[in-house]
């Protein structure tokens, strides 16, 4: 197949979005594909720049500021769509963005109109899935268990009475925990609402679920194996998910096999609600009286060395190669 992968671009997991596309090129290379591979900021990368990237692909402990995606992101938009590969010259657009406009499905609808097979959802189920208060709604009509939750603005009483604390602050629209606030006491409340406000423009306040952190990818029509993530940290933040050691990731989960299936159907309802295709990942939190909580559904999961979706193809026999090509060809099937 002919590839061309898009990394970079402007939202908060730039980072992270570099580490996963140049892991992901090389791995569909060694399948005997011809990858290229385009930043959606900086436009096509050559091999020596893809090298010098690689060398510095380290996901650092914070995402960038939003003052620095600011300035980067001037007129990124315009200038993506001279970077777009020809048509005919590509078989498939890998997509190894994360949030922003590259997941939120403003990349996707222009994907559309340019008439370019590209992984993972459309364009109306990826902004369904990066919007965390039309997920929870979707969810919550599907039978999916999910936490209790308000939009900013709320006060502390609302909160206290509707919610109770502790409470997650969290902005609607982002990943990888940026902007997330644990909020132990009211008074806090202000500032970790503020905080979230830094990273878009809604805020959600959610009910804490006290217990383990639960991960399920989905591939086409297959739920992965359960995982269970181990974080140093209370809560799986931005540094435990992206620095070595900060947390640790067990697949197949250490759970009965019972609730492993229960949360593989409850992932495969969730991929089936928001109308998702190709490949995704559905975390959940399991409360002590087993109890289910699903948290989000990431429509481009990362795909670096330490990232969940790749551990859950391992557990199933799938080497990370294998799991990239299989999510290319889904897309050519048109499944995403």
């Amino acid at each position: 197949m002919r590839i061309t992968v898009l990394l970079g671009g402007t939202s908060a997991e730039r980072d992270v979005s570099i580490a996963s596309g140049l892991r992901i090129a090389e791995a569909l290379r060694s399948r005997g594909h011809a990858v290229t591979t385009v930043d959606t900021v900086r436009g096509p990368l050559g091999r020596d720049e893809e090298r010098a990237l690689t060398a510095q692909a380290v996901v650092k402990r914070s995402p960038p500021t939003p003052r620095e995606l600011e300035e980067m992101g001037r007129d990124a938009l315009g200038r993506l769509a001279g970077y777009l590969p020809d048509p005919t010259a590509t078989d498939v657009v890998f997509l190894a963005l994360h949030g922003g406009t590259g997941e939120d499905g403003t990349l996707q609808a222009i994907l559309d109109l340019a008439g370019l097979p590209y992984t993972g959802s459309g364009r109306l189920a990826s902004a369904l899935a990066m919007d965390k208060d039309l997920t929870k709604r979707l969810l919550r009509s599907a039978g999916v268990g999910t936490a209790r939750w308000l939009m900013a603005p709320a006060t502390a009483a609302e909160v206290r009475d509707e919610l109770g604390l502790p409470v997650i602050v969290k902005p609607s629209k982002q990943g990888s925990t940026v902007g997330l606030s644990l909020v132990r006491e009211a008074s806090a409340l202000p500032a970790a609402i503020a905080e979230a406000f830094r990273h878009d423009d809604e805020v959600m306040l959610e009910e804490y679920i006290p217990g383990r952190e639960l991960t399920v990818g989905v591939l086409g029509d297959q739920a992965l194996p359960v995982g269970e993530i181990i974080p140093v940290h209370e809560i799986y933040d931005y540094e435990c998910k992206y620095t070595p050691g900060m947390a640790r990731e067990v697949f197949p989960a250490d759970i009965p096999a019972a609730r492993a299936q229960e949360a593989q159907a409850q992932a495969l309802a969730a991929f089936r609600a928001l109308k998702l295709r190709g490949y995704a990942r559905v975390d959940f939190r399991l409360r002590d009286d087993g109890a289910l909580y699903c948290l989000e559904a990431n429509t481009l999961p990362g795909m670096t060395e330490l990232s969940l979706i790749p551990q859950g193809a391992a557990a199933a026999g799938i080497p990370f190669a294998e799991l990239c090509e299989r999510i290319a060809r889904l897309a050519l099937e048109g499944r995403g």
